[in-house]
């Protein structure tokens, strides 16, 4: 019996559909709490060639909610690690372990790669620059996060709005799962329905995920849908860069007020509400706009947007 006989039972998927699997190419970026079951299961599935993104390592207080990892890969990169433990789930599929960040520098070559997109990082500024280099490259982006009880997860760019037209007012402040909490089910259920979105996209099925966002409560059991064809794009958006893509005409400001000194030696150092009296340079000259994780930065732009016609780009530095 074959392994994958359950799903090639099933008419939406059949023998070609396998085939499809089997030749698929899928960036997962996150092999954390999202990344875990995604990876489990389009693994599972047969989907062909996996390249996976994260740059962190294996913590005793992920295990609650990663159940990839075990004891004994505690200070391992996940990438590797989780590429280990799916090549002895099924080694039919090629994992290929990139021990890494994804930023703006080496997105656009890994989204190039990829037929579907899958955003399991958890982090604003990671979402926003898979989204940005997916909207403009044409490729689908299955994009999740989950906190406390909470989560979702939606089908963004081909054919559907970006992740920023859904969101295009953030809050102030963003809890994180260190800060507020999360249950390992809550995470392990959004991931699995990010794993069908994919499959989903990869296998053509019809509704489309694309354009479609769910919401899992399970707080209060319960969830819901809603679809974002229309959802407008915003006029603009200031986008993500590297480090090393700041030139040295550029403005750069360091809104960190957890930081005694900016980043770098040519940057300056304001609050958030010190932008208000900032004399604004001639519009041929690109202002950069760092945080620690790209939202005070990104609601600062916005803000400046209303007075300054001129580029605006954001930086997040975490860990800096």
């Amino acid at each position: 019996m074959s392994r994958y006989a359950r799903q090639i039972a099933l008419p939406e998927v059949g023998e070609a559909g396998q085939n499809r699997l089997r030749a698929a190419r899928v960036l997962v970026a996150g092999a954390g709490g999202l990344g875990v079951p995604v990876l489990q299961y389009l693994v599972g599935a047969g989907v062909g060639t996996i390249t996976l993104i994260d740059g962190d390592l294996v913590g005793e207080s992920n295990l609650h909610r990663q159940p990839l990892y075990r004891l004994r890969d505690i200070a391992r990169p996940k990438a590797e690690a989780a590429a280990e433990a799916l090549a002895a789930l099924n080694p039919d599929v090629t994992v290929r372990p990139l021990v890494d960040w994804l930023t703006p520098a080496n997105a656009p070559a890994l989204v190039a790669q990829a037929d579907v997109v899958l955003d399991c990082a958890d982090t604003f500024a990671v979402s926003f620059t898979l989204s940005d280099v997916a909207y403009a490259s044409g490729t689908p982006l299955i994009s999740a996060s989950a906190l406390g009880l909470r989560g979702y997860v939606g089908g963004f760019c081909r054919s559907a709005p970006s992740l920023r037209a859904v969101f295009p007012d953030l809050p102030h402040g963003a809890p994180t799962c260190e800060t507020a909490g999360v249950l390992g089910p809550v995470v392990a259920a959004i991931g699995a329905i990010q794993a069908q979105m994919a499959l989903a996209v990869l296998l053509d099925l019809a509704p489309s995920p694309l354009g479609r966002m769910m919401v899992l409560d399970a707080a209060n059991w319960r969830s819901s849908d809603f679809r974002f064809e229309d959802a407008p794009e915003p006029d603009r958006p200031a986008p993500f860069i590297a480090p090393d893509q700041i030139t040295p005409a550029d403005m750069v400001i360091d809104l960190r007020r957890e930081r005694p000194a900016p980043f770098r030696a040519d940057a300056r150092h304001l609050a958030t509400d010190a932008l208000a009296d900032l004399a604004l340079p001639d519009l041929g000259t690109r202002i950069v706009l760092a945080c620690q994780t790209g939202l005070r930065a990104h609601n600062a732009g916005t803000t400046l947007r209303h007075r300054w016609a001129g580029d605006i780009a954001l930086l997040a530095l975490p860990g800096t």
